[in-house]
């Protein structure tokens, strides 16, 4: 009786854990580029890759008005933007770009710069 409840205490305690570490990320800072087609968004993201700056991309090409401030969207918590948005921006390690992502807004490269 006591090896059971000492599993079932041991299991409690790791799907605690486990999910109090998704909760660890409250917001993300991120920056976007947000062009009409997915092919633009495949050679920018090329051209990212390759050495391009981010933040040139976004003030060049960007639709969005965030895209003269390099694309910068600033802090947001999950719930405040578009959920195929708001998915991989939570995802993406910091200081990585995002493949193409497509919204009922256009196609976005997600740059995540902080998350806390």
């Amino acid at each position: 009786m006591i090896k059971t409840l000492s599993k079932i205490f041991t299991l409690f305690i790791l799907l605690c854990s486990t999910a109090f570490a998704y909760d660890d990320v409250k917001q993300v800072r991120a920056s976007h580029i947000l062009v009409k087609t997915r092919n633009e968004a495949i050679q920018i993201k090329k051209d990212i890759d390759n050495g391009g700056d981010f933040a040139y991309y976004a003030k060049t090409y960007s639709l969005c008005p965030s895209g003269q401030n390099g694309g910068d969207l600033g802090y947001f918590s999950r719930g405040q933007m578009v959920q195929t948005f708001e998915d991989a921006a939570f995802e993406l390690p910091v200081g990585e770009v995002s493949d193409p992502v497509g919204t009922e807004f256009g196609w976005h490269l997600i740059k995540v710069t902080d998350k806390k």
